[in-house]
């Protein structure tokens, strides 16, 4: 007979969700390849050529050039691997002047780490350009250097490149397939959607429909980045963008559907399906759908959609006029510069995330040059992969980078041990290299288990200190992992309500005006271009909202419990954008429409729940006083409106 656990030795809910592998999609062949090859082949030239240091750095540019490589759209790979790796060259090439140099290295490094965390707060790109900017400043001021000054930051930058070129080979073969790819596979999230939008699991469907909204989200970016370089002149971008714009109305039946409650006809996924493999290959023929016969408002809607997006999709002309960037153009590379910079030199989380790490990354130089640490530079690297809050928790990071140091350093003990150093340094890295895109998408402590022994086996090739390495190595995470948890974490207690709570308070109030948008008439003024922005803008910002929650759900408490206790209103305000946008199309598609007194009341009972998830560091009781016609469209929202402001009370 088996026994559970008694409570006081059954792990914790955040422990639990810290140490859980995440999923990932199946591997990238392709960059597994790009990976063993970009960082073997720097190794080798530097053994042939008798220089194994050079080759070891060279190798060490590979390796942010492979932490970089994520993107499927080339150009997207080159601003995700060059762009870093300049702000990677000036990080070394300043680090490498002031090496040995007491008190003015901690100073400079320590400005370094604020401008570093500043930018970061800029978006993707620039988050990984500030990581590599101080983590090679930290190398340059740690480690002594072989050659002139300028030759580092080259070899460097060369690996770097390596691995970006080798991105690109295939680049004049497949230009425009991953766009397509990307398309497609939104299609392919909207059949999922479809498939469970008449099941009984509301949690299912919660899932579909955020799967949705990530792969409309990454698509959107990719094409709009695209469509801002070429000022819409690009015909496929063109047509790309109108086929994402076509399966919004079918976006936008999939709450109607689930609201009907009716079976959904096997051949309507089946044909967004169908739809999906002709926009991969390209195909601009019939598509001979076979629809079934459709039946009342949520039907009709439904075949309306099909058909639109059948023609749409299929189309091999677009007039660039007639198509609508649902979240608006990007601006011209210059001005969105010049407003990054302005946004980070006025913002006060920029300023606060760059104080937080300037005050670690100060703490741990002096720290260095007080106490006599070995190659202590080790310290600083600790700190700056682990305070990296877009990134995630700091707290399960800083858990995670210790547990994988420890299981990086046993593989590393044993490639050190076992393995002679020189030419088998090559097939070790083809071996090690290819893991780090194999694992990093299954958590932050694999991703560092991996890139560990990797470090410590160019290390080795720098210093030539063997296993000697370890036990300092494993000291140093340790020391960088607590002054990360102290000064970066536990001194700054910014309160759950004020990090998130404000976010999740304006999309409640973003979703009362969704509301008195969507059944404004057209003859008042209404637009329905800018109402489908506002409903792409919404999902898009309750999705950052989802991951934002889901990553305190991995703090332990009290910031965990309290995220969980807001959780499912996090759930209930997405129901609400679905019921309002299902209403919506039923009125489209002919159900009388609302009275204006109905919406009002639904807006203004949105704005009181925003006001009280604005003012709450925890859940208070709410009033709740809706009612109307039921047989009203507006009657399934009513009730979700009700079910939020319910779960906002401590009851």
């Amino acid at each position: 007979m088996s026994r559970e656990f008694p409570i006081g030795l059954t792990p914790p809910d955040w422990l639990v969700r810290n140490l859980r592998p995440q999923q990932a999609a199946p591997l990238n062949w392709a960059a597994l390849a790009r990976a063993a090859l970009g960082m073997a082949l720097p190794l080798a030239v530097g053994l042939a050529v008798g220089q194994p240091a050079y080759g070891a750095l060279a190798s060490m540019g590979a390796l942010s050039g492979v932490i970089g490589d994520t993107a499927d759209a080339y150009r997207m790979r080159i601003l995700n691997i060059a762009v870093p790796q300049l702000f990677g060259a000036v990080g070394v090439t300043v680090g490498s002047l002031v090496y040995g140099q007491g008190w003015l290295t901690v100073a400079v490094v320590t400005g370094i780490a604020l401008l570093s965390g500043m930018i970061s707060t800029i978006g993707a790109v620039s988050s990984v350009s500030g990581l590599l900017l101080l983590l090679n400043s930290v190398v340059g001021a740690g480690l002594p250097l072989p050659g002139a000054w300028w030759l580092t930051p080259v070899l460097m930058t060369g690996g770097g490149l390596l691995v970006l070129l080798l991105a690109l080979l295939a680049w004049p073969l497949r230009s425009g397939v991953p766009e397509r790819a990307a398309v497609a596979a939104s299609y392919r999230t909207v059949a999922d959607l479809l498939a469970v939008s008449d099941s009984g699991d509301g949690e299912e469907y919660d899932r579909a429909r955020h799967t949705v909204t990530q792969s409309l989200n990454q698509s959107y970016d990719l094409i709009l980045a695209r469509r801002a370089r070429y000022r819409g002149q690009s015909r496929e971008l063109t047509r790309m963008l109108a086929q994402l714009n076509a399966i919004t109305p079918v976006v936008e039946a999939a709450p109607a559907v689930r609201l009907a409650g009716k079976p959904m006809p096997p051949e309507i996924p089946a044909a967004v399906l169908h739809i999906a493999d002709a926009i991969e290959t390209g195909y601009t023929g019939p598509t001979g759908l076979d629809l079934p016969e459709p039946h009342g408002e949520t039907g009709r809607a439904v075949d309306h959609a099909l058909r639109h997006v059948a023609e749409v999709a299929t189309s091999p002309d677009v007039d660039p006029r007639g198509i609508d960037d649902r979240l608006g153009r990007p601006a011209a590379l210059g001005i969105r510069t010049a407003r990054a910079a302005r946004n980070v030199v006025l913002s006060a989380n920029s300023w606060r995330y760059g104080i937080r790490l300037a005050l670690c990354i100060g703490i741990a130089q002096a720290l260095v040059s007080l106490v006599p640490v070995p190659r202590s530079y080790w310290v600083a690297l600790t700190i700056t992969f682990v305070l990296k809050p877009d990134f995630g928790s700091v707290f399960s990071r800083a858990l995670l980078r210790a547990l994988g140091t420890v299981a990086g350093l046993v593989l590393a003990a044993t490639v050190l041990t076992v393995v002679p150093r020189g030419w088998w340094d090559v097939p070790v890295m083809m071996v090690l290299a290819p893991l780090i895109p194999a694992l990093t998408p299954r958590g932050y402590g694999f991703q560092t288990a991996v890139i560990t022994p990797v470090i410590l086996l160019l290390s080795d090739l720098l210093n030539h200190q063997g296993t000697a390495l370890l036990l300092p190595r494993l000291l140093d995470s340790l020391m960088g992992c607590a002054i990360a948890l102290v000064a970066g974490y536990l001194l700054w207690p910014e309160s759950w309500h004020t990090r998130v709570g404000d976010r999740l308070a304006d999309a409640v109030a973003d979703t009362a005006a969704y509301v008195e948008l969507a059944f404004k008439d057209v003859a008042n003024g209404a637009d329905p271009a800018a109402r489908a922005r506002m409903r792409r803008r919404l999902y898009r910002d309750l999705s950052t909202i989802r991951t934002e929650f889901q990553r305190a759900l991995s703090e332990p408490p009290p910031t965990g419990r309290r995220a969980a206790a807001w959780w499912p209103l996090v759930v209930a305000v997405e129901r609400i954008v679905d019921a309002t946008t299902a209403a919506r199309v039923r009125v489209r598609h002919g159900a009388p429409p609302p009275a204006r007194a109905e919406v009002d009341q639904v807006a203004l009972q949105l704005r009181e729940l925003a006001e009280g998830v604005r003012e709450a560091e925890t859940l208070v009781a709410v009033r709740t006083d809706l009612t109307g016609p039921p047989d009203s469209v507006l009657e399934p929202l009513r009730q979700e409106v009700a079910a939020a402001r319910a779960i906002a009370s401590p009851h």
